[in-house]
């Protein structure tokens, strides 16, 4: 039985809808590419669950990341799951500091946002939609609980767990309407606040919704198979390189050559001098440059 899955499922009794999420390979794939600390791996594997939660919540047809910036601690955060299934994320960290267990700590300067990129008329000019989430709360499931709350006005549940051995997640919400009994969701969410981490980390979608919901009559609506890959490509190496500007991309050249590696999956991109002043002579970009390779 695969664990790197994504199950939308329904309580059709109490009137909820839910996503779970489990992940063991792709979650090892994300983390072969760094070596981080202890509460640095635990809030990247949570990044990481509810970047796949929410593409089975909301309609994604491109890709959904999670980020979160600042100047303490966490320099950047960084979870993206696409509408293929495919997940990666990153983690970058100030010199020798771990990430802080209550995120509240990290100050008003930093910033968490949701956005989803979907492909626009123009295959050129992608419709990114982003939305930012308060960081009020110690934890990302709260973070992320109280934005769905106030941004879609639907009560919402969510926990998400990780060590570097697997990853996991679970969203409630309650359907809009008159849908389900009159104490369906306080019903459903006195069996969520029984749910612990390790209860969630440990068992699959099918044994986790029996012990739980049972008396709910659970149905599985669709489940979906994630794996860790990269969008990267030399096309969006070669437009991160132009919004550089050309004085800067030429500098980077070392012995006539420059080479650009990708830090989610590691691969490396070569540019000769030649190639380079190519670059800038193109009279337009094919692909809109981004502020930074991802």
């Amino acid at each position: 039985m695969s664990t790197d899955t994504q199950t939308r499922f329904l309580l059709p009794q109490a009137g909820v809808r839910g996503v779970h999420v489990q992940l063991t390979d792709a979650w090892r794939d994300v983390q072969q590419r760094a070596d981080y600390p202890p509460n640095a791996t635990e809030l990247l594997g949570q990044a990481c669950a509810a970047a796949v939660l929410f593409t089975g919540h909301t309609k994604v047809d491109g890709r959904l990341s999670i980020q979160l910036r600042g100047d303490g601690p966490i320099r950047t955060l960084f979870a993206e799951c696409t509408a293929a299934g495919t997940l990666r994320g990153i983690v970058q960290l100030a010199d020798g500091q771990d990430a802080p267990r209550d995120l509240s700590t990290l100050g008003d300067g930093t910033l968490l946002a949701i956005t989803i990129e979907n492909p626009g008329l123009d295959p050129r000019e992608p419709q990114r939609y982003q939305s930012l989430v308060g960081l009020q709360a110690s934890t990302l499931d709260e973070a992320f609980e109280g934005y769905f709350r106030q941004s879609e006005q639907l009560p919402t549940r969510l926990l998400l767990a990780a060590t570097a051995d697997g990853v996991a997640g679970i969203m409630l919400q309650k359907l809009p309407g008159d849908e389900g009994d009159v104490d369906g969701w306080n019903r459903v969410g006195a069996l969520f606040d029984t749910l612990g981490g390790a209860e969630l980390l440990q068992a699959h979608t099918e044994t986790l919704l029996y012990r739980l919901f049972h008396e709910e009559n659970p149905q599985i609506l669709t489940e979906r198979a994630i794996s860790f890959a990269c969008s990267c490509s030399r096309a969006r190496v070669e437009s991160m390189l132009q919004s550089l500007g050309q004085e800067e991309a030429t500098a980077a050249l070392a012995d006539g050559h420059a080479e650009v590696r990708c830090e989610f999956c590691g691969q490396e991109y070569g540019f000769d001098a030649a190639q380079i002043e190519e670059l800038f002579a193109q009279s337009a970009v094919e692909v809109p440059a981004p502020p930074r390779l991802q």
